[in-house]
């Protein structure tokens, strides 16, 4: 029996690489994607959102919606590694919509049509996870499982130093979701900068005409070079396709119950996720946090989920 999911994005290259393996996997059933600001601009995301949907084309399309972003963000842009667009510069071409939907309604009418049956993969930040936490005070009750990528654990980051994007962007939806009394798992930036891509990854994607092959070898050239220009990094990591395997494949990661919070000021520490791993701690777990990861286990299985949507998008 599939589980089903619903994707909350804000999508940039790894987003992107994460959604054709979901919309493509049997073990899923994808019931909803929405977009939000993060890695581009509200707008820009769910133009990428709704072009990505319709290059992918999967056999069954999801609900999409569109979130409004936070009502103030720091200024810290990420199109230096994903393009001005998000997506390399390809520019897909998308039809305007008359009419959009909004994000928090989408996923709150899903998870309450299916009560405890959804699970949220939220792979940007937190905005509208916490939009639906505020608008509907029992919102919480019907959600399944929120796996979340975001957050470091080591206290080092990758858009300050001590604060990972999704969290910094905003912090204040980190928070609620972080206190909400959801069933969270926290899949940190220490996790997945571990699972690392070489150029050669670029010989794995299926040869022909697929949809997601053409798309692959359009968007993740661009990464590599971005990578390799502004990070002086040989190789990417996948951050948002590692989250999506930890919740397929969770035997390939270990977690353990931690008391976390996000900070949400500070010239210096803001969005930073704070743990308290004290020997006599104060505050109560409020998640699990993986902390161990299969790395060659992961990089098969992402792998084969590109593999597997080429075959099924020829």
């Amino acid at each position: 029996m599939s589980r089903k999911v619903i994707i909350d994005c804000d999508p940039g290259i790894d987003d992107a690489v994460a959604l054709m393996i979901a919309l493509f996997d049997p073990r899923l059933d994808v019931l909803a994607v929405t977009s939000t600001a993060g890695n581009v601009n509200a707008d820009q995301a769910f133009t990428n959102l709704q072009a990505l949907i319709e290059c992918l084309d999967p056999p069954r399309r999801p609900r999409i919606a569109m979130g409004p972003g936070p009502l103030s963000a720091p200024p810290v842009d990420s199109t230096f590694l994903h393009g001005s667009d998000g997506l390399g510069e390809i520019h897909l071409e998308v039809a305007k919509l008359h009419q959009t939907h909004s994000a928090e309604k989408l996923i709150s009418d899903e998870c309450r049509a299916f009560p405890e049956a959804v699970t949220i993969l939220c792979l940007g930040p937190m905005t509208n996870i916490a939009n639906c936490l505020q608008r509907d005070p029992s919102f919480a009750s019907h959600v399944g499982q929120v796996v979340i990528m975001g957050g470091s654990v080591n206290g080092i980051g990758n858009v300050t130093p001590c604060a990972e994007f999704n969290c910094h962007f905003d912090a204040e939806s980190a928070r609620r979701v972080l206190h909400s009394k959801t069933t969270k798992t926290v899949v940190p930036l220490d996790i997945t900068s571990q699972v690392m891509f070489g150029i050669d990854l670029l010989e794995h994607i299926p040869k022909g005409d697929s949809r997601v092959s053409q798309l692959l070898n359009q968007i993740l050239p661009f990464s590599f070079r971005s990578h390799r220009r502004h990070l002086a990094q040989e190789g990417i990591s996948l951050d948002d396709a590692v989250a999506l395997i930890a919740l397929l494949q969770p035997e390939l990661f270990e977690s353990v119950p931690m008391a976390g919070d996000v900070e949400t000021q500070g010239d210096l520490t803001l969005g930073a996720t704070i743990f308290d791993r004290r020997t006599v701690k104060t505050w109560t777990n409020n998640m699990e946090v993986i902390t161990t990861v299969d790395v060659a286990g992961v990089r098969d299985s992402i792998l084969r989920g590109i593999i597997q949507a080429a075959k099924a998008t020829i």
